[in-house]
């Protein structure tokens, strides 16, 4: 275990010690005094909604053995009640948060694996994972945990493992950048660049600039691409003598490539070349994105030199985080796909074309809005309209704002309008559910996370 010292992190953030041993380890760092355990170290979050400068006494109170705050004044009445305790008084708990993180990172000579990218980043960290985990003993990113205060925590956790897999999100430039520096991943992967959070950055160009910040954090990295994805592939093609780039794909040759693909609905088949061998490979979950999530899993343990055998069974036994292609068997053989918890126009193809693969049943889509999507909003949901006709999905319900613009579009493509419906709400689509729904039905749930779809399947399993 390579834990910190409060010396340490007093020398990391310039921090003043306001009562306390400078010897004392702190091996468990939380913001959240509900979970709190003992001798944990409390860091003092201050957000725009929040701040947890307010609850330093409480963290104390259950248990923490050390309070790391952001200038606010300590009575002497406070320190004596706290005499046991550590006091970390510094200028920004978050500035903070990342170099004590850093310095933690810094301990550890490990494999340390970040993955980027528009969308499918949690489900391939997930397969990533697993993978790694057949080598080494693995800590990876838990659940959406992938920005500036999530990723910090995540390093903290490091006890004795021995291999790192993190999920690296953004909206903006320069958050990727921070990443990178508290990670200094060796291997870096992108997934895709597509159009998430198109409204921020203007470009699928500067998208393509904001993800490859993940590069700037370490030097000589290895770099995974997603060779398919048009902006991926035109990079590699100019930078290939400049990085030690792997690629992966199903359409374009790639170092690896997926070949005699079997879909079926739940669960996808394919062979590829591992070590000059043929090798087939099973992904226990549909779609043909999940086939291109296995096939950078296969580059990274190619990369980390991971057994096939491993390899194989790794992609074979990983599963997903939940909201992610979350499927609830119903009565009456009525099936929920959960993919609710974000949308973009690339993640919206890709449910499409899963729930398109359920041949033999009645395809009912639920969508709602994407959000951040700026001047390109109503374009882009235009362009599910008519996706959603070229996949023959039966009916289409939406709710939203500018989810109208999906059924405006998916009629005018040719869609029947009575196979169209507009909800102003959930409690709208429950009832229009009610009306319509039948025995054998598959029913998608696609939107932001704003539009709070998530809650969707406890209310449809209510009609039961």
């Amino acid at each position: 275990m390579k834990n910190l010292k409060i010396k340490e992190i007093i020398e990391e953030t310039n921090a003043e010690l306001i009562q306390g041993n400078q010897e004392e380890i702190c091996q468990n760092f939380s913001k959240d005094t509900r979970t709190i355990k003992q001798g944990d170290t409390y860091i003092a979050i201050k957000g725009e909604n929040f701040d947890g400068n307010q609850f330093w006494k409480q963290a104390l109170d259950q248990g923490a053995s050390t309070v790391i705050i952001e200038n606010i004044p300590i009575s002497q009445e406070d320190k004596k009640k706290y005499a046991d305790k550590n006091i970390i008084k510094v200028e920004d708990t978050l500035e903070a948060l990342y170099k004590i993180a850093k310095k933690k990172r810094e301990k550890y000579q490990i494999p340390v694996i970040a993955i980027t990218g528009s969308v499918g980043k949690t489900s391939t960290k997930d397969i990533v994972a697993n993978v790694v985990t057949q080598k080494y003993k693995t800590l990876k990113t838990e659940g959406n945990n992938n920005n500036n205060i999530g990723l910090p925590f995540t390093v903290l956790k490091l006890q004795d493992e021995e291999a790192l897999v993190l999920e690296m999100g953004m909206n903006h430039f320069g958050e990727i950048k921070l990443l990178s520096n508290i990670a200094k991943p060796d291997l870096c992967i992108i997934t895709n660049i597509g159009t998430s959070h198109i409204g921020n950055l203007g470009s699928r160009e500067n998208i393509l600039k904001a993800k490859l910040e993940i590069l700037e954090g370490t030097q000589n990295p290895k770099i995974i691409l997603n060779n398919d994805n048009d902006l991926l592939h035109n990079w590699e093609q100019k930078n290939q003598n400049n990085y030690d780039i792997y690629t992966y794909g199903i359409k374009e040759p790639s170092d690896i490539n997926a070949q005699n693909i079997e879909l079926k609905e739940n669960q996808g088949k394919f062979t590829c070349n591992i070590n000059d061998k043929e090798i087939k490979i099973t992904v226990p979950v549909g779609g043909e994105h999940f086939i291109l999530n296995a096939l950078c899993a296969v580059s990274v343990g190619k990369a980390l030199n991971i057994e096939t055998e491993k390899i194989i069974k790794g992609i074979e036994e990983f599963e997903l985080t939940k909201k992610r292609m979350d499927i609830t068997q119903m009565p009456n053989g009525i099936k929920i796909i959960n993919d609710a918890y974000n949308a973009s126009l690339e993640s919206m193809k890709a449910s499409l074309k899963y729930l398109a693969e359920f041949k033999n049943n009645r395809k009912i889509a639920i969508l709602g809005d994407m959000l951040e999507l700026g001047e390109y909003t109503e374009k882009l949901h235009e362009e599910v309209g008519k996706v959603v006709y070229q996949n023959k999905i039966d009916i289409l319900i939406t709710s939203g704002k500018n989810a109208k613009a999906i059924s405006k579009q998916a009629k005018q493509e040719g869609m029947k309008e009575e196979a169209i419906i507009d909800c102003k709400n959930q409690e709208e689509i429950i009832e229009k559910l009610k009306q319509i729904i039948k025995e054998e039905d598959v029913i998608l749930l696609k939107a932001s996370n704003g539009m709070r779809f998530y809650e969707l399947p406890e209310k449809i399993q209510k009609i039961f």
